[in-house]
């Protein structure tokens, strides 16, 4: 191919990356940024006349039939005769102002080197490979596209440097609408669970956060359950997410058996009628063979309360983590058949290319993007709005 790729150092092994990223995350990020800000956000609601939402007391109605199940439950499913405010979907403005940070190291980057440039030639491919490579694009993907690029050059299909922005742009919409395809809850699968899976410090236990209040503005019936019980801290996060929305959680103490955790928490599900049981795991244990075990286990007891368990098996990884990200869909992947990704933190870093490096890995469906730290901010994955936003 070309000299860059050439001279570039092969990459270190798959557990180098993941032992890396874990070290360096030794203790997943709390939820407290993004509860602060939602206060905030209801703080000036009240101010404008709105209504504050307000937390109903524990079910007392559930049927004396129910199983007794040793995990606790949080809080109940708000009241029937209360309003529940849905928010309203982003506008293409506002994904495009979240996104600055990855445009201004990605999508600006490449229209300043092809703006003081007069012709296409070996050199010009160069420096946008090594664009495309720095934003975590992938060396796969960039190879790909530059090739396509300079196919279309040669065959006279472009003739100067603006077109070649339109057609790396066109390649990777291509690549970006590959894994477009929004998570759509069963209606006939009560309940519809999904297992969130991923390592510490990328803002899986938010993320569940932000998914149960999403589902629950739509008008589901919405239970988590505390998988995580390595960390004490990620059972209290759930439990403190679960108090002030209004849902329930069940969990058990910290050191318990993850998997009967979910188990009791499919049974209560079942029991109650909820419509979505959200499933945290836990971001680490003592080394990865044993965590990959664990997530290995809990499949298998999930399966005892419903043969089609889980539903979905959501990775939430760190889009400013690079090759790690890879990393980590490739090891999670072999122990649980991954059905989803969550792309975290895409607001915070500069590169942002690493969607485009997940979609031709892995093909497996982009399920929600985070661009910020409210609830609001995690946003179901649109192609066009995605990439629009990183090179317009």
């Amino acid at each position: 191919m070309f000299k860059f790729l050439k001279k570039k150092k092969a990459a270190p092994s798959v557990d180098k990356h993941i032992d890396k990223n874990i070290d360096k995350n030794s203790g997943q990020t709390t939820a407290e940024t993004a509860m602060q800000a939602d206060q905030q956000a209801e703080s000036t609601a009240r101010t404008a006349g709105a209504q504050p939402s307000v937390a109903p007391a524990p079910d007392s109605t559930t049927p004396a039939s129910q199983p007794a199940f040793p995990s606790s439950v949080q809080t109940a499913n708000p009241p029937e005769n209360q309003p529940v405010s849905v928010q309203q979907p982003a506008t293409d403005e506002a994904l495009e102002h979240k996104l600055d940070k990855p445009r201004a190291g990605f999508g600006k980057k490449l229209k300043q080197l092809l703006s003081v440039r007069k012709k296409i030639d070996q050199d010009l491919l160069e420096d946008i490979e090594t664009t495309l490579l720095m934003a975590d694009v992938g060396a796969t993907a960039t190879m790909e596209i530059v090739d396509k690029v300079a196919k279309s050059v040669k065959r006279r299909q472009l003739d100067d440097p603006q077109a070649v922005m339109g057609a790396v742009r066109e390649h990777l919409q291509e690549l970006a609408s590959r894994v477009e395809k929004p998570l759509v809850i069963d209606a006939d699968k009560k309940p519809f669970v999904i297992l969130v899976t991923g390592v510490n410090g990328v803002g899986k236990t938010t993320t569940i956060a932000k998914l149960a209040r999403r589902y629950r503005e739509e008008g589901k019936s919405v239970m988590l359950a505390a998988g995580d019980t390595f960390r004490a801290a990620a059972v209290e996060q759930l439990k403190t997410w679960g108090e002030r929305e209004g849902i329930p959680v069940v969990a058990q103490a910290t050191g318990a058996d993850s998997a009967s955790v979910i188990f009791d928490a499919m049974s209560s599900a079942k029991a109650k009628g909820i419509d979505v049981l959200i499933a945290d795991t836990a971001g680490r244990l003592h080394t990865q063979s044993n965590l990959m075990q664990e997530l290995e286990k809990i499949n298998r007891v999930m399966k005892k309360a419903d043969p089609d368990a889980p539903h979905e098996t959501l990775i939430v990884v760190d889009g400013g983590t690079g090759q790690n990200a890879i990393a980590q869909v490739r090891e999670f992947n072999k122990a649980v058949n991954l059905t989803g990704i969550a792309v975290t933190k895409l607001d915070g870093t500069a590169k942002g290319g690493v969607l485009f490096n997940l979609a031709r890995e892995f093909g497996l469906p982009v399920r929600f993007i985070g661009v910020g730290e409210k609830s609001s901010d995690l946003k179901p994955y649109r192609a066009d709005e995605f990439v629009a936003a990183l090179m317009e």
